[in-house]
């Protein structure tokens, strides 16, 4: 038998002050000293105002690790909700940039957290990675094996967007004598889209007495990956085939960076055919496994990392009968950035904490994932 789960406290962390479109140059570095050509045309497809980065601005170095983002938004979700570490069942952390391969993620937000022993958790992959997390909490603590858990979604991406990350493969390309050293824009595109961030939510067995909480309905998680290739992806190349050759592959580990292996990419053009078209047939999947009513719906919270699919989203929404006014859609994509597997956490808790929640309201949480094509979906209850 089940027991029902809540959220019943959020905590978010944003490093440093927001950086507009005309700035992020100056922080992020040039790359081989000269401007992006694909700069404004990606922000201005994106919608993306102003976004944070774990960067000094006066000297390029990292202010916050990956480690340190999650546990600041997990001090302010204790801060928020006064639970106390000492008493966490479970530590469930998703990320797809750790600052180490080993050990994993949440081992090491234990150890900087130093709250007493429990149970702990990494979820790897990229957007989904902090649902992923939530989903293993979520099950954890229904099903009796815990009484509460704290899951977190972050990322600390700024620090391989550097202009001086680039350099190797910059300065490999003047050795063969190339006329015009550039990075692909697959690459380079990312650049402009991604920012660092962390969100925190606590999960319980019982709700809060005198405050709101967020009862867990359901959540769900497809994946695509039997049907196509891979569009996001690093520590590899991708090969005229479609598949990927990892970094492994290569003889030493200079040849790795000066080819590129460790950049951050993306297949746009496939990115474009397919983000939305699959995650329709995911939606259409959940609505009908779960009997999803739109017209019940008073919340819509999408993580689209960008504003160029809105409107797609939107359209592809309606054809399986889904059809949410915009004003019940919420996002902070404009000014808080597309934070990956954070996105999902700083919008909940934005909304969380806002004052405007009311009791029986639903919301309803729509995650894709474009790596090699995965979608999560979560459907709350405001009590």
């Amino acid at each position: 038998m089940s027991i029902s789960v809540y959220i019943n406290g959020m905590g978010a962390f944003l490093p440093n002050e927001p950086v507009d479109n005309t700035q992020i140059e100056n922080v992020l570095g040039l790359i081989n000293g000269k401007p992006s050509r694909a700069k404004k045309m990606v922000l201005r497809n994106n919608a993306i105002k102003t976004r944070y980065y774990a960067i000094n601005p006066a000297n390029g170095s990292m202010t916050h690790t990956n480690v340190e983002l999650t546990v600041e938004a997990i001090n302010a979700l204790v801060k928020n909700s006064g639970f106390d570490l000492n008493q966490l069942d479970c530590l469930a952390c998703g990320t797809s940039g750790p600052d180490q391969m080993i050990p994993n993620h949440a081992l090491m937000v234990h150890g900087a957290l130093g709250n007493k022993p429990c149970e702990v958790i990494a979820t790897s992959g990229v957007c989904c990675s902090g649902v992923a997390a939530f989903k293993y909490a979520y099950m954890n603590v229904s099903l009796g094996f815990a009484r509460n858990a704290v899951v977190t979604g972050s990322e600390q991406v700024s620090s391989i967007l550097r202009g001086q990350y680039f350099q190797p493969e910059i300065d490999a390309q003047i050795a063969r004598l190339d006329d015009k050293p550039i990075v692909g824009f697959e690459r380079d595109f990312l650049r402009w889209m991604l920012s660092d961030a962390a969100g925190a939510a606590l999960i319980e067995n019982k709700p809060n007495e005198n405050s709101i909480s967020l009862r867990v309905d359901w959540v769900d998680y497809i994946s695509f990956a039997n049907e196509l290739e891979t569009c996001m992806y690093e520590a590899c190349i991708k090969l005229e085939d479609g598949t990927v050759q990892s970094w492994r592959h290569v003889n030493n580990i200079k040849d790795a960076f000066e080819e590129g292996y460790f950049d951050l990419s993306q297949d746009v053009k496939l990115l474009g055919e397919n983000i939305i078209r699959m995650g329709q047939r995911g939606l259409k999947n959940v609505k009908e496994k779960y009997n999803l009513d739109s017209d019940k719906i008073d919340w819509f919270l999408p993580h689209i990392s960008s504003g160029y699919f809105k409107k797609d989203l939107g359209l592809q929404m309606e054809e399986i009968g889904i059809f949410i006014p915009q004003e019940r859609w919420f996002t902070n994509l404009e000014y808080k950035g597309n934070t990956g597997a954070a996105s999902i956490w700083i919008m909940l808790e934005e909304l969380f904490n806002s004052g405007r929640l009311e009791k029986g309201q639903k919301i309803f949480c729509i995650i894709p994932e474009s790596a090699r094509f995965s979608y999560a979906y979560m459907h709350l209850t405001v009590v």
